[in-house]
């Protein structure tokens, strides 16, 4: 998948949502320490099963989030390898703009 598709994935105000919810979920019925369940995003983002499931299928298929079936349900977590392969490629941008500008890039702590 190509960066301008990776950055149209998480463009998304619903998956964006999502995606701070699975950074930080409130414990609730079915969510535990290892993966929340996407009954809880339901309930969180108010939204219809179908466009949770939609969402999240998308958020999977981009390697942003990874899903584990567990009888009944499915848990998600995120994919923190994807969110920094995305990373990555915008702090390349940013060193190229500041070599050209003729600006040292910053060192990697600072990033």
């Amino acid at each position: 998948m190509s960066l301008d598709a990776h950055l149209k994935v998480l463009a998304d105000p619903a998956r964006l949502k999502i995606l701070e919810f699975l950074r930080e979920p409130i414990q609730t019925c079915c969510s535990r320490e290892d993966g929340v369940c996407a009954c809880d995003l339901e309930t969180f983002l108010d939204l219809a099963q179908p466009t949770v499931s939609h969402h999240l299928k998308q958020l999977v298929l981009a390697g942003f989030v990874r899903a584990e079936r567990r009888g009944r349900w499915t848990y998600y977590e995120l994919e923190p390898a994807r969110f920094r392969e995305v990373a990555a490629a915008l702090v390349a941008f940013a060193d190229a703009a500041e070599h050209v500008a003729g600006v040292p890039a910053a060192p990697m702590e600072a990033r």
